[in-house]
């Protein structure tokens, strides 16, 4: 049996699509197809925002040509898979000739005429609007927003507002987009927003601009306060418009590995989750202003309980926190969160340095990430058995804003309302915990 082999990222399937295959089915008896998974398709310098890789994989499958569907999600695993599939013809599309001649070390490699005059980039520019984007807020987040947003499909940064009008102009001239003092007048212009405004300001923005319509993409922490979290998803839900908390490690695809491998049980009952995360700063500085809800609370612990939250959700059982207190802000904050058959602690600081790995220990085995674990691009899972432990590796992009804004596209785009990968009760469980803290409940001063 001859076995032939091909990839791509086969979005917005077409003719050239089904003419590739056709052509590669023809070179021999078996046709393997590989499609790149979501976070390995960056050929285009762009992130898809339209079609998933399920739905990917299902508009191959129905072209009937695919004799078997694989996933391509790291590099050098072209030369795994021919021989992992004893492959006899590598097939790939004229439009990358010479690029995979490497691969004739270990098969034919055969450069298949495309189909001219179609293209997947061509129909993506058709059919996808580009949104709109208007960001609150002038800070560091906003100047790191603006590069990360150019590499997501169907984005437009378009405005900036803020009140102060020196910080608007200086950053809109930074960025070469319009800016304005006004909120009525910004909200006119653009059909999303992205909030980076200081924690106490994030209610306020978000529900006005859900109010006049737009889709919304706020920055950590989303709330301070449960119900208003609660509100807010409430009123986005009746306006039908996509809210987002702006989570960028609960979008990336090695955090998303994580969370699947712990679900599928590969180190079985989880009973510990232990997350650390500082960073440290100097006044005069927002983190350290308690007019400001600084803290380290409030600055990390969106991420480290984000992390508790997905892997042993919102049904715990009790809490308690410890902190260090300088000037009305805790520059360092233990907290423990228990539940009826696992426990999590998580340390924070801003003014104490800790190791800032993530740990999750199970009855069969434990995961460990290195620091930066909320950067994440590698992780372990380690058993007793040594030589059964797995490393995997995956890239993480830049600034990993991108990933949060993929995701806000993606779901606006096929109007999609809710996000698996961070759902509406974790979020608000993420606010209801910030909120305990601050409301000093449990609170400890060390």
């Amino acid at each position: 049996m001859k076995r032939v082999i091909t990839y791509g990222t086969f979005d917005l399937l077409h003719q050239g699509h089904i003419n590739l295959l056709r052509r590669a089915k023809e070179l021999g008896d078996y046709l393997i197809v590989g499609v790149t998974s979501d976070s390995f398709d960056v050929g285009r310098g762009k992130m898809n925002v339209r079609n998933n890789v399920l739905e990917r994989i299902e508009a191959v499958k129905a072209t009937g040509y695919a004799d078997e569907v694989i996933i391509e999600d790291y590099l050098g695993q072209k030369i795994d898979d021919i021989q992992k599939y004893d492959v006899d013809i590598f097939a790939i599309g004229s439009d990358w000739e010479g690029k995979f001649d490497y691969l004739k070390e270990y098969c034919q490699v055969v450069y298949l005429p495309r189909t001219e005059g179609i293209s997947s980039t061509m129909l993506r520019e058709e059919s996808q609007n580009n949104y709109r984007i208007g960001i609150i807020g002038s800070g560091r987040i906003a100047n790191r927003f603006v590069p990360e947003a150019k590499m997501v499909n169907g984005t437009q940064i378009t405005s900036v507002l803020n009140p102060d009008p020196l910080q608007a102009e200086s950053f809109a001239k930074a960025h070469d987009i319009e800016y304005y003092t006004d909120f009525d007048d910004f909200i006119k212009t653009v059909d999303t927003v992205y909030i980076a405004t200081p924690h106490l300001t994030h209610y306020d923005y978000a529900k006005r601009s859900l109010l006049a319509g737009k889709h919304v993409l706020c920055e950590i922490p989303f709330t301070l306060k449960k119900n208003e979290a609660l509100e807010l998803y409430s009123l986005a839900e009746k306006q039908n418009l996509v809210l987002l908390e702006a989570s960028k490690t609960a979008y990336c695809p090695a955090f998303g590995h994580i969370i699947t491998l712990v679900k599928s049980g590969i180190i079985g009952d989880v009973v510990d989750v232990k997350a650390s995360l500082s960073k440290m700063v100097a006044p005069p500085i927002r983190e350290l202003d308690a007019s400001q809800a600084g803290g380290a609370m409030t600055e990390h612990a969106p991420l480290t309980v984000m992390a508790i939250v997905k892997l042993l959700g919102t049904n715990w059982h009790d809490m308690n926190f410890h902190s260090r207190m300088e000037n009305g802000v805790d520059v360092y904050t233990q907290g423990v969160i228990n539940y009826p058959h696992a426990t999590s602690s998580f340390t924070l600081g801003i003014g104490v340095k800790t190791e800032g790995n993530l740990v999750i220990s199970g009855t069969k085995g434990y995961i460990y990430v290195p620091a930066p674990w909320w950067l994440t691009d590698f992780f372990e899972v380690r058993y007793e058995d040594q030589t059964k432990n797995r490393k995997y590796f995956y890239s993480y992009d830049g600034e990993g804003l991108r990933y949060e804004i993929q995701e806000f596209l993606s779901m606006i785009v096929n109007n999609r309302r809710y996000c698996y990968k961070l759902r509406h009760h974790e979020s608000v469980a993420i606010a209801e915990i910030i909120e305990k803290y601050r409301n000093k409940e449990n609170v400890t001063v060390i």
